[in-house]
């Protein structure tokens, strides 16, 4: 199986360290690009092609960014024809209702809530790479 593209759009050090790590520790190798904020994810996305050799396979998606929320990047995302059917999984800490409720309005394929506990968040990136990355079948 080809290496697949993951984007990591994550401004938290330790957050990102955790899902490299639980992504290594799950058995996950695919290739991992990391955006430190919304400016930069939808930079890198746009790109693809010109400056980028391609566009991710699946893009792990903070809310709680600088620059621009995840939000504004997943309606961005959404509203091109390019990548509107880009998977996109929302990783954030939140548990608010009214987070989960607006990812799913605008467009998130997916949404989990980051677990505490690191063996549990293993489980969960693991599950997630392994249904978006090996069973899913892109349109892109």
């Amino acid at each position: 199986m080809a290496k697949k593209l993951i984007l990591l759009v994550e401004d938290n050090p330790d957050d990102e360290y955790l899902t490299r790590d639980a992504l290594r520790t799950g058995g996950v190798l695919h290739e991992m690009v990391v955006a430190h904020d919304g400016a930069e994810a939808l930079d890198w996305i746009f790109t693809a092609g010109q400056e980028r050799p391609r566009t991710p396979d699946l893009v792990l998606l903070d809310l709680k960014l600088p620059k621009m929320s995840g939000f504004d990047v997943l309606e961005r995302i959404r509203a091109d024809s390019r990548t509107r059917t880009l998977p996109v999984v929302v990783l954030s800490s939140s548990s608010e209702r009214q987070d989960i409720h607006r990812s799913y309005a605008t467009g998130a394929n997916s949404y989990i809530r980051k677990p505490v506990n690191f063996s549990d968040f293993v489980r969960a990136v693991q599950a997630l790479s392994v249904y978006w990355l090996t069973l899913n079948e892109s349109s892109l």
